[in-house]
């Protein structure tokens, strides 16, 4: 059995280790649309890393988001081990859920890694992007948020860059998508 881990993160930069990562969120679900559990932190900055200037020029935009990321910051290391400890206490086998995955993924598998020694995604992913593509039949550049239907998106959560927030808002995404594409090729429900 799948559990999936839809997951954002905030950083100062693109690159894992060059620059750090400042919060990330997951939420667990299963596809039938239940929040299994969820887990956040707010992360202190990676030493001997580096602001990306173009990063920070936009988190200038975002002042509220910017705030709610660096309250109660705790070491990588506390965090990755707690959440390494979290995903083993989840029912299933984990697959890593994100919008984008290459970008979101990239940081998480490195903080596993570095702090734990391990990464239980065993690269098992889903990139939201790619599979708006796939429902839609439509390129990967034209099935981004922007393209996806209304109906998709569950009014309750607003991408808000806050990690947690964002990370539900893509498990109801996903959800929703699930139903759309079993509604096109069949009657079946997932259960």
């Amino acid at each position: 059995m799948e559990i999936y881990i839809s997951t954002d993160i905030e950083t100062n930069g693109p690159i894992p280790s060059h620059h750090s990562m400042l919060s990330f969120g997951s939420a667990a679900f299963f596809l039938d649309n239940t929040i299994v559990s969820t887990f956040s932190y707010n992360l202190d900055l990676l030493p001997n890393a580096k602001e990306y200037p173009p990063t920070m020029e936009w988190w200038k935009t975002q002042p509220e988001a910017w705030a709610a990321c660096r309250e109660n910051t705790v070491t990588p290391a506390l965090a990755i081990s707690d959440y390494l400890a979290w995903l083993e206490s989840l029912p299933g086998t984990p697959v890593f859920v994100a919008h984008p995955v290459a970008f979101d993924y990239a940081f998480i598998s490195w903080y596993l890694w570095e702090f734990t020694g391990e990464d239980p995604f065993k690269r098992n992913t889903l990139d939201v992007g790619s599979f708006a593509a796939a429902v839609l039949n439509q390129p990967v550049t034209k099935a981004q948020k922007p393209d996806m239907p209304e109906d998709w998106f569950d009014p309750d959560f607003e991408h808000n860059h806050i990690a947690l927030d964002d990370a539900i808002g893509h498990a109801k995404l996903v959800c929703n998508m699930i139903q759309a594409n079993l509604t096109v090729h069949s009657s079946s429900k997932i259960t």
